[in-house]
């Protein structure tokens, strides 16, 4: 970049990005306070983050949160689809990752016997 024409392409340009990537799709939220973090809540996040790389997936928002009070059921995750229920995974691991995207987060399938609650609003 060398002049300011160009600085102003590219804030435009990851404003526009920005914009996509909150406005619809699914956001994931990781669980990331102590009890999570001592469960492996850094290991599943980067689990997410290198699937959702690994698959070139654009419509997804990944989010880390404080304590979410169910310590007992850490790692926890939650996937929200636009116009669907909030969805709560308890006792997540790393080797998990690629079938909740797959199946959830791509397919839109719910993958049963990991929820731990669903939130409809």
């Amino acid at each position: 970049m060398k002049t300011v024409e160009d600085l102003k392409r590219l804030r435009e340009q990851l404003q526009t990005d920005n914009r996509i990537r909150h406005a619809a799709g699914t956001q994931i939220i990781v669980g990331m306070g102590t009890c999570g973090i001592a469960a492996g809540a850094r290991e599943v996040l980067a689990a997410i983050l290198d699937e959702i790389a690994k698959h070139n997936i654009q419509d997804v928002n990944v989010t880390q949160t404080g304590c979410i009070g169910m310590c007992e059921q850490e790692v926890l995750v939650d996937v929200v689809k636009t116009g669907q229920p909030r969805i709560s995974y308890g006792k997540v691991t790393p080797d998990f990752i690629p079938t909740l995207i797959a199946e959830h987060v791509v397919n839109g399938r719910i993958v049963e016997d990991r929820v731990i609650g669903k939130i409809t609003k």
